[in-house]
């Protein structure tokens, strides 16, 4: 090898740990954006409701009182009783024929959902569309026990809560693959 190679060699591994060391000091900078999040925080967002209820909240509502709330807080976009779409989007809550009778069949509560606990967990976290996660546990149980009544699903003056919610039998239930079985 030539001095002129040795000299373009040397130079080049000169250059690699140079750019090296430099990149170490540019990967250790931050941009100073945001601030470390805490585990209250987490909590308060982590409001996943599986399958099997086990994560469901104190608190309890009746048909009667979610029917209180309905009136109040869901009328103005599903309609009376659940039936119709008044607000774009806003899809029946009661109704529709078997899901057997073709894609186009509109998906409510009683022919599409596997559990209770998911109408729970959706209200919860998506309800009312003009503030969502505005109501209170009570509110949901509620909620969710007057559609659920509405639906023929449980009887009139079924109590909603952490016990009897996840043993609601969805007529759909056995017509969904679950991913993670383990999680049920």
């Amino acid at each position: 090898m030539g001095t002129s190679s040795m000299f373009t060699l040397k130079l080049t591994a000169v250059g690699i740990v140079a750019l090296l060391c430099g990149a170490g000091g540019a990967f250790a900078q931050t941009p100073g954006l945001g601030q470390s999040i805490s585990e209250s925080d987490i909590k308060a967002w982590d409001i996943a409701i599986v399958p099997d209820g086990s994560n469901l909240p104190p608190g309890s509502g009746t048909s009667a009182q979610g029917a209180r709330i309905y009136a109040e807080k869901c009328v103005a976009c599903h309609g009376e009783g659940g039936k119709g779409e008044v607000a774009p989007g806003a899809g029946p809550l009661v109704g529709g024929a078997p899901l057997t009778n073709g894609i186009e069949t509109a998906k409510t509560i009683a022919n599409y959902y596997a559990y209770a606990t998911t109408v729970f967990d959706y209200i919860r976290r998506a309800m009312p569309f003009n503030a969502p996660r505005s109501l209170s546990d009570d509110e949901v149980y509620a909620l969710t026990a007057y559609i659920l009544a509405l639906n023929k699903l449980i009887g009139d003056d079924d109590v909603m809560d952490a016990k009897t919610l996840p043993r609601v039998q969805m007529p759909n239930r056995d017509n969904f693959i679950i991913p993670y079985p383990d999680r049920i």
